[in-house]
């Protein structure tokens, strides 16, 4: 009885140790799981871009080797030489010398010329036992895309060298129609040598789905496919592959590139174009390392797990032993969150109050530097200003005379065109109280148009004054952006009066501003004719005090900065244009 009571007891104390390890060995395994299914679309996510990555340096050597060779039967078929034999039939045997000197220099397989009937009359390998000379081509559809169509390119097997190549064909004509083709064949040795030389599978394949070159030279005129039997049998008669069996090439390509090899194996695949019609070109990186570092990784991330999760239960133990300690413990915590707490909220209130007086410190320095600003364009103002005073004056002087002749009609019209030329001043007058209010004012929808004619009230004599042209934009009234005028009217006049300093001193300066809407956007490009800004201070144009101005403060472009974020806009200094260019951003409503 006692032994059995023992028993009991000692299971009660063994029961938790047992489940926790359960626990623990169930967590693991599952986590193990997880993680090493990330792992594995990590590493095959990883794998795909960098096998996109090798494909395109693949293709490059492909495609350098085609532009190669594309020009050379253009301009042989304007070789003297050349024609005088397909008019006359009759082969000057230096023509076939210079064939195969040409041949040599250009790396070409090939070099051969064909007359009407399709018959090689010249050849590169004219001197050698497998001569083309005298061979008759006109079954072979390179031969007939040259003289039906032009020009053409054609993949086969040679009928003499046995030997595999890309045939290029041009026609040649003279005044009285085609004389003949000439043909420049490329073999892919050196390509597929290349392509040897990496550790992954590269081939190319045409339209019907036939390998054509290949890093694996015995996969070579294997088929991705099972092809149609009749396309066969037409294949076979053009002896296009001679007498290749074109066998399925048995491995299986996922959408999502996924491979599994002949072997087994899994690679991740890429397929892109090849310029030449129908071919593409795939290319295959072996997926065993990543996979296994990707399994190897997730097995020692679940001991690490296993070993975490051992002491994070050792610890649940022991807090549950010491749970009174626990229990002060927490109400000290909560004492002390209590003090903290107050303590943040204090903070908080004086990080508000200390961000009132950043905003109110900035309005400051805005309405600064809009005073100042004005203080620059005072002098074409009060030009604005004086001509329509002294045109009133002249027709104040008008009427008087008119009346004094009893001709009201008269006198009327010019008191009309006063009333007109105080209008004129009072739109003048209106436009700087606004500019040189203080106060950040609303945020809201905004006509530009009605911003873009304060503009040109505040700086428009300054530059004529400067003899410098501007050109601004005339939206219409409908185009509205999310903004606040004066504010607005501030960046943009410091914009401009900083290009007009810019370019003051050119032999023709110019000043252009371009409005463009794009996807809900307005986009307003400041541009002068300068040569740009320094790179070496391009990085620190929106910082504060930084001018390359004399005696300039740096704000202005840091306030339209943070002017124009407020918009929920931007401004930017855009080094690639090849003038000087500002570019504002603004919401369209």
């Amino acid at each position: 009885m006692s032994r059995h009571a023992s028993f009991i007891d000692w299971c009660r104390r063994v029961a938790p140790l047992l489940v926790a390890i359960a626990v623990i060995l169930a967590a693991s395994i599952l986590f193990a799981d997880r993680y090493h299914r990330f792992l594995r679309e990590q590493a095959i996510s990883v794998e795909r871009d960098e096998t996109t990555k090798q494909t395109r340096a693949v293709l490059r050597l492909l495609e350098s080797e085609l532009q190669k060779f594309r020009l050379l039967p253009a301009v042989l078929s304007e070789y003297p030489d050349l024609r005088a034999a397909l008019r006359s039939s009759r082969v000057d045997p230096r023509l076939n010398d210079k064939l195969a000197v040409l041949k040599d220099k250009t790396g070409a397989g090939a070099i051969f010329a064909l007359d009407r009937q399709g018959k090689a009359i010249a050849a590169s390998n004219a001197r050698l036992p497998d001569s083309f000379v005298g061979q008759d081509y006109s079954f072979r559809p390179y031969y007939r895309l040259g003289w039906t169509k032009g020009g053409g390119e054609y993949f086969a097997l040679g009928t003499v060298s046995r030997r595999p190549g890309l045939y290029l064909s041009r026609r040649i004509e003279d005044a009285n129609g085609p004389i003949g083709v000439i043909v420049v064949k490329i073999e892919f040795d050196g390509i597929e040598q290349a392509w040897r030389d990496r550790r992954a599978l590269s081939f190319v394949v045409d339209g019907n789905g036939v390998l054509l070159l290949s890093s694996d030279p015995s996969l070579r005129f294997r088929a991705l496919g099972a092809i149609d039997p009749a396309r066969k049998a037409k294949i076979k008669a053009a002896l296009q592959f001679g007498n290749a069996r074109l066998t399925p090439l048995e491995i299986t390509i996922a959408p999502t590139g996924l491979t599994t090899m002949r072997d087994g194996s899994q690679a991740m695949a890429a397929i892109l174009p090849v310029p030449v019609s129908g071919w593409r070109l795939y290319h295959f990186e072996p997926l065993e390392l990543a996979l296994k570092s990707a399994r190897q990784r997730a097995n020692i991330a679940a001991i690490l797990f296993a070993i975490v999760l051992s002491l994070l239960l050792a610890v649940l133990g022991w807090a549950i032993v010491r749970r009174r300690l626990a229990g002060e413990a927490r109400a000290l915590l909560e004492k002390e969150v209590a003090a903290r707490t107050h303590d943040l909220a204090r903070e908080i209130e004086a990080r508000v109050s200390a961000d009132q007086r950043y905003r109110q410190a900035r309005e400051e320095l805005a309405h600064a530097n809009r005073l100042g600003t004005l203080g620059t364009i005072s002098a074409g103002v009060a030009h604005e200003i004086n001509q329509p005073v002294a045109t009133i004056r002249t027709f104040a002087e008008n009427a008087t005379a008119f009346l004094d002749r009893a001709q009201p009609e008269q006198a009327a019209t010019n008191l009309r065109e006063i009333v007109a030329m105080t209008d004129r001043i009072g739109s003048i007058t209106a436009q700087l109280r606004r500019y040189a209010r203080r106060g950040v004012g609303t945020i809201g929808p905004l006509s530009i148009d009605q911003v873009f004619d304060g503009v040109r009230l505040l700086v428009s004599d300054q530059f004529r004054s400067a003899q410098v042209r501007l050109d601004l934009p005339t939206p219409g009234p409908g185009l509205k952006v999310y903004a606040g005028r004066v504010r607005l009217e501030q960046v943009l006049v410091n914009l401009l009066t900083n290009a007009l300093e810019a370019v003051r001193t050119q032999s023709d300066p110019w000043v252009r501003v371009t409005l463009m809407q794009n996807r809900g956007q307005i986009v307003l490009d400041i541009r002068d004719s300068g040569e740009g800004i320094d790179p070496a201070i391009a990085d620190q144009l929106f910082m504060p005090f930084a001018t390359t101005k004399t005696g300039g403060l740096g704000l202005g472009l840091h306030i339209a900065r943070d002017i124009m974020i407020e918009f929920g806009g931007t401004l930017e200094h855009v080094a690639s244009d090849d003038n000087t260019l500002f570019r504002m951003t603004l919401e369209a409503v």
